[in-house]
């Protein structure tokens, strides 16, 4: 296996809801010392396609990667993928689901606003909403700064954008998993203790979460990210071991969207990686730019 010395295999462009380009993110990763990086945009999967044909020589180490915005009865899941071919159907049907309903939110959380506050936009901005590739929370709530509505993007967020309970459609956990597997990916569930909002997913419920997943064919789980503390670090190191998944670790970077820097995974040095981590290094597929060019 190739040693990395440094890894992030969580971070959004502006084809989801970053605020770097694909090409830009390469900057930034370098910048940053990462030797090998993932980019996983909400249902969306383009930018790895930028990414390939701007990497050159030199650059680092590229893992195509996506992350799917999951619900069922029982809470919300973020299962990422890793190595897929993405030019496989199942993912590409999958994404384009998502955009689906994530375009409806969108038009059912500009209608809520309005009725409930009185919050409109300007036609060309709302255009531009409707013209992004995946718009989310943080499109709107700059908006709102951008009017006046909220004093920041988090106020905008928790004390309006959220308010809106919908009903809309969604992409159930298991059809994330079953669409990853089937184009040669390793699915993995994303910063595992974190459901939506403020939950925390501790315990038991966490076990019983991950032996369901599991059960639709989850291979892996998040165990370094950005905002864990050691002890959720070490407990889902330790569900890990138990049920033999794959280990990875992201930032979950987005730019000036969020407060989080690349690279910024809580991670030591490959002399630290657990054996999950190892094995996800030496099953997954890995675009090198020293060998593709």
């Amino acid at each position: 296996m190739k040693i990395y010395n440094k890894i992030d295999l969580h971070m959004h462009t502006t084809v989801s809801d970053g605020t770097d380009t694909p090409a830009e993110i390469i900057g930034r990763v370098k910048d940053a010392g990462i030797t090998l990086f993932s980019v996983t945009d909400h249902d969306a999967a383009d930018g790895g396609a930028v990414i390939e044909k701007t990497l050159k020589k030199g650059d680092p180490a590229f893992i195509y990667g996506v992350e799917f915005s999951c619900r069922d009865e029982e809470g919300r899941y973020h299962i990422l993928g890793y190595g897929y071919d993405p030019k496989a159907d199942s993912v590409r049907e999958l994404i384009n689901t998502g955009h689906i309903h994530r375009m409806n939110k969108l038009k059912q959380r500009l209608e809520f606003l309005l009725e409930q506050y009185g919050f409109d936009f300007s036609d060309t901005d709302k255009k531009t909403l409707f013209s992004l590739d995946n718009p989310g929370k943080p499109h709107i709530a700059n908006l709102m700064v951008k009017y006046g509505y909220a004093k920041s993007k988090e106020d905008a967020i928790e004390n309006y954008i959220n308010k809106h309970k919908s009903k809309e459609k969604y992409i159930r956990p298991e059809e994330a998993i079953t669409a990853i597997l089937d184009a040669g990916g390793i699915p993995v569930l994303a910063h595992p203790s974190y459901g939506r909002g403020d939950e925390l997913i501790i315990g038991s419920d966490m076990d019983e979460r991950l032996k369901k997943l599991i059960g639709f064919g989850l291979k892996g789980v998040e165990a370094f990210y950005s905002e864990f503390s050691p002890k959720l670090q070490a407990e889902i190191l330790g569900f890990a071991e138990k049920y033999g998944l794959y280990v990875t670790a992201g930032s979950d970077y987005h730019g000036k969207n969020k407060l989080v820097l690349p690279g910024d995974t809580n991670l030591g040095g490959p002399d630290e990686y657990p054996g999950g981590l190892i094995r996800f290094l030496n099953d997954v597929t890995v675009l090198d730019p020293d060998k593709q060019k």
